[in-house]
């Protein structure tokens, strides 16, 4: 037997050389940008994709893949003598990508059992579960196990983005307070986290010197940290914001990666985020 197959979706912004070490598959989310359709949107990497966003007025559309895009999956992990599959999930709060993927594993359940789990989170949060379940499925070879430890690793993500612009969450609609945000001063940077599911507001900065430094307090009042990732959207001052961190945690071990098309559509250019795994769930 092949042991067990993790599936993720690209709203998890793993590093494609991490993903291939860890035999992690991933299911895409369709992305538009102007005249370039899905087909070729998922051709190019991340730095591209924001070359291009630089290049156009257009702002970025997604969808989330079809239940036979994951049935696609699941089935190559058949194949493959895989004894089943844990597959995990954007936040079904802002995305149907959770649904396509239970929908596609009722399609493969006479061949494969497969566990289907929302992160409640995005980005290299995601990711964060998505490893512990790949690691502790290469170690355990149990479907059970490996579905447990990810459960048990989804309440101790925290997840924070310092915006840089409020046009993406004008037009895009996907924070639940995006309307005070965008009836306020015009020169505020928003702090968005990713809170039971859902992208809401959680403080409004005025300055973009301020909003990462309230990132860098953030990190400094979380607690005992058992990781930290850093996703950023072509943001110039990324140097910057890992300098002030630096007394956190150790730099070399800090998972640095672009914030993808998927969650990058909404948070829009510049943007930094902190993905973090706190060693005890603690209260919001």
């Amino acid at each position: 037997m092949a042991g067990i197959r993790v599936v993720t979706d690209s709203a998890a912004d793993l590093p494609a050389s991490l993903a291939a070490q860890h035999d992690i598959r991933i299911v895409p989310l369709d992305v538009r940008l102007g005249k370039w359709g899905p087909d070729e949107m998922r051709l190019i990497d991340p730095a591209e994709f924001w070359r291009r966003c630089a290049m156009t007025d257009a702002l970025p559309e997604t969808s989330a893949p079809s239940p036979g895009a994951f049935a696609e999956s699941f089935t190559r992990a058949a194949d493959d003598d895989c004894s089943g599959v844990v597959c995990l999930t954007l936040s079904s709060q802002l995305s149907s990508t959770y649904q396509a993927a239970c929908a596609g594993a009722d399609e493969v359940r006479e061949r494969l059992e497969v566990r289907v789990i929302d992160t409640r989170t995005v980005t290299l949060g995601q990711g964060m579960v998505v490893l512990e379940a790949a690691q502790v499925a290469a170690a355990t070879g149990d479907l059970g196990e490996a579905e447990a430890a990810a459960r048990a690793a989804v309440p101790k993500i925290r997840v924070f983005g310092a915006l840089d612009t409020m046009d993406n969450v004008r037009k895009g609609g996907r924070i639940g307070t995006a309307r005070a945000l965008v009836g306020s001063i015009l020169s505020i940077k928003p702090i968005v986290e990713i809170r039971d599911g859902v992208a809401v507001a959680e403080s409004r900065q005025r300055t973009r010197a301020g909003s990462l430094e309230y990132l860098a307090n953030k990190l400094r009042n979380a607690g005992e940290l058992e990781g930290l990732a850093v996703v950023h959207a072509a943001a110039p001052d990324l140097e910057a914001f890992l300098d002030m961190i630096e007394d956190v945690y150790p730099r070399d071990a800090i998972l640095i990666n672009y914030l993808g098309p998927v969650i990058g559509t909404h948070a829009g250019p510049r943007c930094i985020g902190i993905c973090y795994r706190l060693a005890q769930t603690t209260a919001r």
